[in-house]
């Protein structure tokens, strides 16, 4: 694989996304914004605190993580799909000197960017409203960069094994909703049976909620061990992405 091949896929993506960013940000960060006024508000007219933290302050952090999340395997699910079948880019790229490792590299770099990107935006949003207490959120931005190459793993072994498009029902459905709805976001996990908590520990989503609640209080202590479970599980899942997307490709 070759750096710089892989930076000129990303290139390219980044060029494409300055022209249709607009449509794309509807999607992607009016959304996070909706959970907030409505469980913040809503909900939050209920539930006052959780541990001693006002629930809008609590639930505000979690939603940095998973606007990130979703922006990114909507990028390297249907996104990476569609270039690869229906617009044959795939096709025009690698009639350059860019081979397949590096194309490979290059949609999971840009899946990490688009993890930065929104997280940072959704993270700006929370100091206007004054929902962050610690200029430590700054550190979230490389954090960001980490999870979001898990969520881009992810997302293109899918593609690698996915029949078809209607295929990522399944994906969003069966693994990302429920990690969306059991990470800790809403509600403390100590409040279901262990072997919720059990199942959560062993997703990302978990450990990237700890580590974005941890910032925004300046609190450090659990970020070390969070951040080093995320940063593992990004190097154990990379080898998958390039071996099944080589058996996809060519045949």
């Amino acid at each position: 694989m070759k750096i710089k091949s892989a930076f000129r896929v990303w290139q390219r993506h980044f060029k494409v996304y300055t022209k249709l960013y607009k449509s794309s940000i509807a999607l992607n960060f009016v959304e996070p914004i909706l959970y907030l006024l409505a469980l913040g508000f809503g909900l939050g007219a209920f539930v006052k605190e959780v541990h001693g933290v006002p629930y809008m302050k609590f639930i505000a952090p979690g939603l940095i993580a998973s606007s990130s999340m979703f922006a990114t395997a909507s990028e390297c699910t249907y996104g990476t799909y569609i270039r690869m079948t229906f617009q044959k880019t795939f096709d025009a790229i690698l009639s350059t000197p860019v081979n397949l490792d590096d194309l490979v590299a290059g949609e999971m770099l840009w899946g990490a960017t688009k993890s930065i990107f929104y997280g940072t935006a959704i993270t700006i949003v929370l100091l206007i409203f004054g929902l962050i207490d610690s200029p430590m959120i700054i550190l979230v931005v490389p954090v960001l960069f980490v999870s979001g190459l898990i969520f881009a793993e992810t997302a293109v072994i899918a593609v690698a094994i996915v029949p078809g498009i209607d295929s990522f029902s399944y994906f969003f459905t069966l693994l990302l909703t429920p990690s969306f709805l059991f990470s800790g976001i809403f509600f403390p996990l100590d409040t279901l049976p262990p072997i919720v908590t059990s199942i959560a520990f062993f997703t990302p989503l978990y450990h990237f909620v700890n580590i974005c609640r941890s910032l925004a209080s300046g609190s450090l202590e659990a970020v070390i061990w969070d951040f080093t479970w995320v940063l593992a599980a990004a190097i154990l899942l990379l080898p998958y992405p390039f071996r099944l997307m080589r058996k996809r490709i060519i045949k």
